[in-house]
């Protein structure tokens, strides 16, 4: 893993993600290397010539850019991070979500945060000081075996949960985010039933293979899980109504189960 320091013109950035106006990353590049991360388009910004997944440069003077005061944020949904986890393991050492937070309060912007880490249970003490915050873990298995090759470097299962249920009793809104689903190894319903006693509300995205994550996760598949090949090269091939199905099992699961599932499915072909 190659870490760097790096100084940011910016850090609160307008957002392109449909429930948040500003973003915040911390960090360049992630170390959790999950094989179906859909960031990695983002090297081509960062001037690394490794691979994604095998880099993480720290914006070592986020927190200045942090304004002390003002009223742009108040009310504003604020998301960390869109494409990096505000609780990689480097944040352990460089802090930089903590004392982003710790600015973040006194603009009273409606905080959104989602990691992989339990790293995040360390922050409870500043979550609880927003006035609106939701937390939220995400989880695209329950069998660690698979979270071990897929997302190796992010925090186990267990820890996860156990880090979903911390932010639950303290007080704080949570959302487990089911994404993404991948076909054959993530059972959502399995996810909720063991979760739904300590969180609000459940986002659920799809596996999309655009890009680098075809190749990546068939790799993975065609080594690991030979059973699945076929299926997976059906479902990803031309003019199939997979998802759609999928799609409409959730919203009927969740309508029966008052649950409340935000569905973020991409349905291209």
């Amino acid at each position: 893993m190659k870490i760097a320091e790096i100084s940011a013109r910016t850090i609160i950035t307008k957002s392109n993600l449909p429930a948040a106006d500003f973003v915040i990353n911390p960090y360049v590049g992630c170390s959790h290397a999950c094989r179906y991360c859909y960031a990695r388009f983002m090297k081509r910004f960062t001037g690394h010539e490794e691979a994604w997944g095998s880099f993480v440069d720290a914006k070592v003077n986020a927190v200045d850019l942090i304004p002390e005061s003002g009223d742009r944020y108040r009310e504003k949904s604020i998301f960390m991070s869109s494409v990096t986890d505000p609780y990689l393991p480097q944040e352990r050492a460089y802090g930089l979500t903590r004392r982003i937070l710790e600015k973040l309060v006194f603009l009273e912007p409606r905080l959104g945060i989602q990691t992989k880490s339990d790293l995040i249970v360390r922050d409870i003490d500043i979550l609880r000081q927003f006035t609106n915050c939701e937390a939220g873990l995400t989880i695209t298995t329950l069998d660690d075996s698979v979270r071990k090759e897929v997302e190796r470097g992010a925090s186990s299962v267990s820890k996860r949960l156990s880090a979903l249920k911390a932010l639950h009793d303290a007080g704080i809104r949570t959302y487990a985010f089911i994404g993404p689903i991948m076909p054959g190894l993530t059972d959502w319903k399995a996810i909720i039933e063991e979760t739904r006693s300590f969180t609000d509300f459940y986002m659920l995205e799809n596996l999309n293979m655009a890009g680098g994550v075809r190749q990546s996760m068939m790799q993975w598949i065609s080594a690991q899980q030979p059973d699945l090949v076929t299926e997976y090269e059906h479902i990803y091939g031309r003019c199939n109504d997979y998802w759609d199905g999928v799609e409409a099992e959730i919203r009927d699961y969740c309508s029966k189960q008052e649950i409340d599932g935000r569905i973020f499915f991409h349905h291209g072909r």
